[in-house]
């Protein structure tokens, strides 16, 4: 194809490190380390109370309707209030929240890794254009992810909606992105896997959007990108 772009936008969790995985092991240490299991009979239904919570707060958070302080306190306190949860009587499950909360973001940066062949990627896509990174991740974690995942050197720029003040999917962050690298909406593209994040964000701005779908027949009606791919080596194939 035409090498049309000259400047690439990636998204950081799940696009180039691994968030779930990450999140996934620091959330069963948190269940055994706070005995959770006193609520929860497994970790199974103590992660069915917090993800859709903690979605559904993630999405606020993208809308600027809350803090960021509120959402990584809600997501914890929730879990420990919902149905009643009487086992819990006589603690002060703010504090629990808190502490929970402390515990749950040092140990996604113990479990930081990057997901398979994304360096391998990064690497190429510097070769060929200038690359930003736009993430919606808390600041003082990003940074630690950046500096420990040997890429950091590999991005022009670096925007963090929490250090900005503007979140994805607001087209505005995208806009910033675009007057950083002094190019025109029509001349970047955003890489990521976030559909109501990175996708739907980056159209309301007028980029182009490559998205890393895992499982693209799983697409809800409406949800279309420039570019779809299963995997981020693919992206390859196309800039």
């Amino acid at each position: 194809m035409t090498f049309k772009y000259k400047a690439v936008f990636l998204d950081w969790d799940d696009t180039i490190g691994d968030w779930t995985s990450a999140e996934h092991k620091a959330l069963s240490d948190v269940y055994d380390t706070y005995h959770l299991n006193d609520i929860y009979p497994t970790l199974n239904d103590y992660l069915a109370a917090y993800h859709p919570y903690n979605l559904s707060l993630w999405a606020k958070y993208g809308r600027g309707e809350i803090t960021k302080d509120l959402l990584h306190f809600e997501r914890f306190y929730h879990p420990l209030t919902a149905d009643g949860r009487d086992s819990l009587l006589g603690k002060d499950k703010a504090k629990l929240a808190h502490e929970i909360g402390n515990t749950f973001l040092q140990l996604t940066n113990k479990y930081f890794s990057l997901l398979p062949d994304s360096a391998q990627t990064v690497h190429y896509l510097e070769s060929k254009y200038p690359l930003t990174i736009i993430s919606n991740g808390f600041s003082e974690v990003q940074h630690y992810k950046f500096a420990h995942s040997g890429l950091q050197n590999c991005f022009k720029h670096i925007l963090i909606s929490d250090e900005i003040g503007i979140n994805k999917p607001q087209p505005e962050i995208f806009r910033i992105a675009l007057e950083r690298n002094g190019v025109q909406a029509n001349e970047a593209i955003m890489i990521g896997d976030s559909y109501t994040s990175d996708i739907a964000g980056a159209k309301a701005a007028g980029i182009d959007q490559i998205w890393v779908c895992k499982a693209p027949a799983n697409a809800k009606n409406g949800e279309s990108a420039t570019f779809i791919v299963s995997d981020i080596t693919e992206v390859t194939k196309i800039l």
